[in-house]
């Protein structure tokens, strides 16, 4: 299946490893930040290169999938010596620091700061490929879509409570998608209890395109309804603003994005702390991921990878 391009099922291949490793720069000691933990693909990478001495916090704000990648990396040889995982979204990241330094038995409240910071924007494969969190266009399930399924509205009631023109500026924002109008009349105040019958009512309300164009349609609805029901983009924001606070002088962070609404606040916030003096360098370009890994692993294939390195060296 690997071979073939295609992920197993419950599993999540960790994207751009080599690119972010030699972003990141980790060494022996190190302090590292994993804002987005995951399957824990790109962690495990990096506590490799952190010991001796290093210790990794890592971040998840999906409850049911924390506690399996916890398990997964004390099997693989990573006590809470040198790794620690917490449950929360990035958004709060200064708390989560704060909190950090104090259970690690200072006499500080300050927060503690990262040497090596990452985020991963993109959704995991565990949670696509689970049909009871609604985030796949192809498996059918409850239309729900949210990363905590213990906090806020499901897709489902989001689309039964929205009105056209909230729908379409969401459309618009969320997914660039050139229909919002049309799809946001026809889908708007509908009640879609399943992702299959939210997919057939997109390609109802889009009855002139056919195939491949019909899908990236359907894809893009999805897409922008997962960013609204997470109020991803609101996160995104709160977390590059906090971002120069958490970070040592002459620290390094790297961000992967796979859209072009998140990838356009990342570049902005880093130009601006450029110019402000928060950061002395940044990537100076975007970087995708090579042939051989997107023939591998098709779900890397609008990966974006930027990074930064605070001021003050």
């Amino acid at each position: 299946m690997l071979a073939s391009g295609k992920t197993p099922a419950g599993t999540h291949r960790p994207i751009m490893v080599e690119e972010i490793l030699a972003a990141l720069k980790p060494r022996p000691g190190d302090f590292v930040v994993d804002c987005t933990l995951g399957y824990g693909g790109h962690a495990r990478e990096l506590l490799a290169r952190i010991q001796p001495g290093g210790h990794l916090l890592g971040l998840d704000a999906d409850p049911h999938e924390l506690p399996k990648t916890e398990r997964r990396l004390r099997e693989a040889g990573y006590p809470p010596e040198t790794f620690t995982a917490h449950s929360g979204n990035f958004a709060g990241l200064t708390g989560y620091l704060a909190a950090f330094r104090i259970g690690a038995a200072s006499d500080s409240a300050v927060p503690a700061l990262a040497d090596c910071l990452l985020a991963d924007l993109g959704v995991s494969s565990m949670q696509i490929d689970d049909p009871a969190r609604g985030f796949s266009v192809k498996l059918d399930g409850p239309l729900d879509m949210r990363m905590n399924p213990t906090r806020g509205i499901s897709a489902q009631g989001l689309l039964r409570r929205t009105t056209p023109a909230a729908l379409e500026e969401i459309l618009a924002d969320h997914a660039d998608e050139p229909r919002s109008r049309d799809l946001a009349r026809a889908l708007a105040g509908g009640d879609f209890p399943t992702t299959k019958a939210l997919a057939l009512a997109i390609r109802s309300a889009s009855p002139r395109l056919s195939g491949p164009e019909s899908e990236l349609t359907v894809r893009r609805v999805f897409q922008a309804l997962r960013i609204a029901v997470n109020d991803e983009f609101s996160a995104l924001e709160m977390f590059l603003r906090q971002l120069p606070l958490c970070l040592n002088p002459g620290a390094r962070a790297a961000i992967l994005s796979f859209h072009s609404g998140e990838d356009r606040r990342v570049k902005k916030s880093f130009e601006a702390g450029l110019r402000g003096g928060l950061y002395d360098e940044i990537s100076p370009e975007v970087l995708r991921c090579g042939p051989q890994e997107r023939h591998e692993n098709p779900r890397a294939s609008s990966a974006k990878l930027r990074w930064v390195r605070r001021a003050g060296a």
